[in-house]
């Protein structure tokens, strides 16, 4: 068996290999053919194909600034979407010991115990005061 780890090792050298984009597109491969299992249609079928002939073309090519840049575009759309996402799930979690409020002037989502009453609070980025009511 090390004998093909080896093989297998010299062979990707020099190769770009996995990264972020990878993983999403692989993640999208399983996604289409959940909804080809109920579905079926070929058009599923073709885009599950050239997801994953998109994958290994990643995987094996030797332009690795190439890869590398394509995956720093993917990274710049993902990150604000994964952002929002994780932001949201905290929300959930943490409803019952904090309320989340929104400042006025520079939009920015604060953090604030949950203490019920009337407060004025201080954005911390732009210093505005302004009031909030917890219920």
């Amino acid at each position: 068996m090390g004998s093909f780890k080896d093989k297998l090792f010299r062979f990707m050298y020099g190769r770009y290999g996995q990264d972020q984009l990878y993983y999403a597109c692989l993640i999208a491969c399983f996604v289409l053919i959940t909804l080809n299992t109920f579905f079926r249609s070929y058009i599923i079928m073709v885009l599950i194909f050239g997801v994953f002939a998109l994958m290994i073309f990643r995987a094996f090519s030797k332009n690795i600034n190439k890869r590398r840049m394509e995956n720093e575009k993917f990274l710049k759309i993902w990150n604000p979407v994964k952002g929002k996402f994780k932001l949201t799930i905290r929300r959930i979690k943490e409803r019952k010991t904090h309320c989340f409020r929104t400042c006025p002037s520079c939009k920015k989502i604060l953090r604030l115990p949950r203490k019920k009453g009337n407060h004025v609070v201080s954005c911390p980025c732009c210093k505005n005061d302004f009031n909030i009511k917890v219920r």
